[in-house]
């Protein structure tokens, strides 16, 4: 006799609605608003930047004072020329516009790189090994949060030297404090489950544990802490480049580029509005997309 259609099924199948954790991250991540907005700020900000070679229609370091201080085209002497118009040393500012993206960006990715090396070392041996280990990490911590970074930031740059490279050691080697209490908290929580018993059962050294058992389960966590300390740099780069200390001329730093239209602030006031406007579009970009993954990737919305 035929047999009916369901016996013929396969009874071990998955059902078609079960999704890897992936694709249901994805698919929240799809319809999160944060996301949507951040994430495609950012890819824009992102493309343009990097394109900056092929779409910039001047050179941004070409300096020609008799075209300086020209309006953007939305004034009436503006011209297609320039379309954002140039600065007082009639450089074309949506040149710089875009190469100074390429330095915000890599000012924010490298100092969260470097501080997110550091701190999430720190936390996980905090949380792993607990103990004597713990508590000079927490100590170490401790005095970290007890030094203003601004401050902190001001003094290195003003002894060693406003440079892009001196910007990026600092904000790296001061930025690490929230990887860290991020880390040691969240290893702490999972140190103690089944699968890393089961993995000390199996014969797996601490260092094998680490890299293959917490840090994928933290990696959520600390990505999140990443986007917000790389909105930190940025803006912290803005701050010092703003004041001298930071990436110094003629490189077209955004904050550079607000402090260098300063005093032409009540009589051409787009010189430091379009760079002003540019870091505020990127750092909310950021923080967006940060909130956007903190709500995507957190326990109670993975159903």
């Amino acid at each position: 006799m035929p047999q009916p259609p369901e016996a013929l099924a396969d009874p071990v199948a998955a059902p078609a609605s079960v999704r890897s954790p992936g694709a249901l991250a994805l698919r929240r991540g799809l319809r999160h608003g944060g996301c949507l907005i951040g994430g495609g700020l950012l890819a824009l900000i992102v493309v343009a930047s990097l394109a900056a070679p092929l779409i910039a229609p001047h050179d941004p370091y070409a300096q020609d004072v008799s075209r300086r201080l020209i309006p953007p085209i939305w004034q009436a002497k503006g011209n297609w020329d320039h379309i954002l118009g140039t600065d007082k040393l009639g450089r074309d500012y949506l040149s710089r516009l875009l190469y100074g993206g390429q330095i915000s960006l890599l000012i924010g990715l490298s100092a969260a790189l470097i501080s997110g090396v550091i701190g999430t070392f720190l936390g996980v041996c905090a949380g792993y090994f607990g103990g004597r280990i713990d508590s000079l990490v927490s100590y170490v911590v401790t005095t970290r949060l007890a030094l203003p970074v601004v401050l902190v930031a001001l003094a290195m740059a003003s002894l060693v030297g406003g440079s892009l490279k001196v910007v990026v050691l600092v904000l790296g080697f001061l930025l690490w404090d929230r990887f860290a209490v991020v880390a040691r908290a969240a290893t702490q929580q999972i140190r103690g489950q089944d699968f890393i018993s089961a993995a000390r059962a199996s014969g797996l050294t601490d260092l094998r544990i680490v890299l293959q058992e917490i840090l994928p389960n933290i990696a959520n966590a600390l990505i999140v802490v990443a986007t917000l300390e790389m909105a930190h740099a940025i803006l912290l780069e803005a701050a010092l480049s703003f004041l001298g200390l930071g990436v110094q001329p003629p490189l077209p730093s955004w904050g550079l580029m607000i402090a260098e239209g300063k005093q032409y602030m009540f009589f051409q006031p787009w010189v430091i509005t379009i760079p002003g406007v540019a870091l505020l579009v990127l750092v909310l970009a950021i923080n967006l997309l940060g909130d956007g993954l903190r709500d995507v990737t957190a326990p109670e919305a993975r159903t």
